[in-house]
């Protein structure tokens, strides 16, 4: 079983996983998105964020601008902020697998949330989609709301960003049989 990271969010997704487990259930497997990889993803943020930066910070020098430079500066550091975001919020963040379903818990900007998904409900094949760094896109469940941080934009559900996707497929594999 895949051990929670220490961090300062940890305690409050241990809570939130003892709160949502029901009597008999067991836990076979947790982890957390790989921060490190998801922020890899957005790298081209930090590009274009830095670029925006210096054209605004060299046409606020010029002259060329002068009330807008603001919100111009704004944009940028947004830009450049973002991957920072992702990796915040990917610590507040649990996988787990049971006995009986897979879950996903958060406890992301003072926000409770638990999504589970129980074996009958998911696809009877699991995709994997890699994104490097070891990492990738374990989809087990299709059809879900677009809106949901842990869907693509095909609908397609499940843990993101997540450590060994091949590992984790075959653990979710073994407790849904």
């Amino acid at each position: 079983m895949d051990e929670l990271r220490s961090h300062p969010f940890s305690a409050g997704l241990r809570r939130l996983l003892t709160e949502t487990l029901e009597d008999g259930e067991r836990l076979i497997w947790q982890g957390q998105p790989d921060g490190v990889a998801h922020m890899m993803m957005w790298r081209f943020s930090w590009w274009i964020g830095g670029l925006w930066l210096l054209v605004t910070a060299i046409a606020f020098a010029q002259g060329f601008i002068e009330q807008s430079a603001k919100p111009l500066l704004m944009v940028g550091i947004a830009m450049v902020a973002a991957p920072f975001v992702l990796l915040l919020q990917d610590m507040q963040t649990l996988f787990a697998i049971t006995d009986r379903r897979a879950l996903i818990l958060r406890t992301a900007w003072g926000r409770r949330t638990v999504r589970g998904t129980s074996f009958a409900a998911m696809d009877k094949a699991f995709e994997i989609l890699e994104i490097g760094r070891g990492a990738g896109h374990l989809n087990f469940a299709s059809g879900v709301s677009t809106r949901s941080p842990d869907t693509d934009y095909t609908g397609r559900y499940g843990f993101r960003c997540v450590r060994d996707p091949a590992d984790v497929r075959g653990i979710l594999e073994r407790a849904r049989r």
